[in-house]
């Protein structure tokens, strides 16, 4: 396993996605991969100090876009290539697909803008596969609740909206299927983890 593979977790606030990095991690490393994990926003110190705007400051929805991206080309170049290029595997929580899903499904960005800019920031990267936790907007918030602690400017949004980021997200799984594969994140968390443990083994056998 000398070849880096860039995998990126998807779905929306409360579907459960970020508590099932580190097992799979686990699990490439246990195939003898090195592996790194990072995040978006953030994944550098610049893109720390922006996820913290992003998610705490009002803003217009292109201002939004426009630092999700910013964040996302300092992640690039500083974390993500660098590790593919000495053969690392890369598990990002989230990467284009949120702002996809998140900006111009929730927000209404124009599409065209999300293209241009994902051209100019990542043109020749994209993940190699995703893994799309999909869940249904009411039972997400109720796992949001169960929570202790302040919910961010995103996870206080309305279900509308979460209706809408999620509708998005499927709608990119069905533009690309075969690199964006939808992990039903319903259930206990053994039953999901088991999901996405086959549906990593069929892609990465």
């Amino acid at each position: 396993m000398t070849t880096g593979r860039f995998i990126t977790f998807e779905g929306i606030d409360g579907a459960g996605k970020t508590t099932h990095l580190e097992p799979l991690a686990g699990a490439i490393r246990a195939r003898g991969a090195e592996v790194v994990v990072t995040r978006e926003p953030g994944g550098t110190p610049l893109g720390e100090r922006l996820r913290d705007l992003v998610l705490h400051e009002p803003m217009e929805g292109t201002t939004e876009a426009l630092l999700m991206f910013a964040a996302r080309r300092e992640h690039l170049v500083r974390v993500i290539e660098p590790a593919l290029a000495r053969g690392a595997w890369v598990l990002s929580d989230r990467f284009s697909d949120a702002t996809f899903a998140y900006q111009c499904g929730g927000r209404g960005l124009d599409r065209g803008v999300f293209r241009a800019l994902a051209s100019l920031v990542h043109p020749h990267r994209n993940p190699d596969a995703t893994f799309l936790f999909d869940l249904e907007p009411g039972l997400a918030l109720e796992r949001q609740r169960a929570q202790s602690r302040d919910p961010d400017r995103f996870e206080r949004e309305a279900a509308e909206f979460f209706r809408k980021v999620r509708d998005a997200y499927l709608e990119r799984a069905r533009e690309e299927p075969a690199r964006v594969h939808v992990i039903d994140a319903s259930g206990g968390l053994a039953e999901v983890r088991d999901r996405l443990v086959r549906e990593f083994e069929r892609t990465f056998p």
